[in-house]
């Protein structure tokens, strides 16, 4: 996964969860934000931040906010549409004989359906971007949807799914994810019940490079 033009700036605040302000070239620009979650942690006042420049006269903004570096970890990839980018490529190049995006299952979109000979699975994307001594959590931010989509695929392994749930670690060095319950307590309950259920959990280290990156 690859930007095609990016330019480094420096962050100044975020008035709300849709954009931002940062310097570029000495002068104040309002950009789009590709992430929705708080990133307290993490867009402080004076960190370095990449850009991709979209080039699209049509819109109100020209560059999106992808990613931000921080002290002791280096680049952090916030692109909330990142993760699967880059699991449909890896899906792509292992052995499925059958991968398909966006699969309507019960109420939900699962991220993807995929098939291995007559071994079916539904696999559901989270992207990572909360490290704290060294290890990654999820969420960031209260998820209603995410207690929603563990509690699907803890059912959908009693019909004879194979069920992932495919964390992508949008950092360098961090190979872990545990559930934040500090942030959200029903997340951590309902992530140890689809353990228990035989729901898979799968932590993808990245290569995270200012320009894109790949899950190694």
């Amino acid at each position: 996964m690859k930007y095609n033009k990016i330019v480094k700036a420096k962050f100044i605040d975020r008035p709300n969860r849709f954009i931002a302000h940062v310097e570029l070239d000495g002068q104040v620009e309002t950009v789009h934000v590709k992430n929705t979650g708080r990133c307290k942690e993490l867009l402080l006042p004076g960190v370095d931040v990449v850009l991709e420049d979209c080039d699209n006269p049509a819109r109100k903004t020209r560059y999106d906010l992808v990613a931000v570096k921080k002290k002791e970890i280096g680049w952090i990839n916030i692109d909330s549409q990142a993760p699967n980018k880059v699991v449909q490529e890896w899906l792509e190049s292992q052995d499925y004989t059958y991968v398909k995006p966006e699969y309507k299952y019960g109420d939900s979109r699962i991220d993807f359906y995929a098939e291995k000979g007559e071994e079916k699975f539904l696999i559901e994307v989270k992207g990572c971007t909360l490290e704290v001594d060294g290890v990654g959590y999820f969420p960031d931010a209260p998820t209603e949807r995410g207690v929603k989509h563990l509690r699907e695929l803890a059912e959908a392994v009693k019909k004879g799914y194979s069920c992932i749930v495919a964390f992508v670690i949008q950092m360098n060095g961090i190979r872990e994810v545990r559930p934040n319950i500090a942030t959200h307590k029903e997340f951590g309950e309902a992530w140890r019940e689809a353990e228990d259920a035989g729901v898979q959990f799968l932590f993808l280290a990245c290569d995270i490079r200012e320009d894109g990156f790949s899950i190694t």
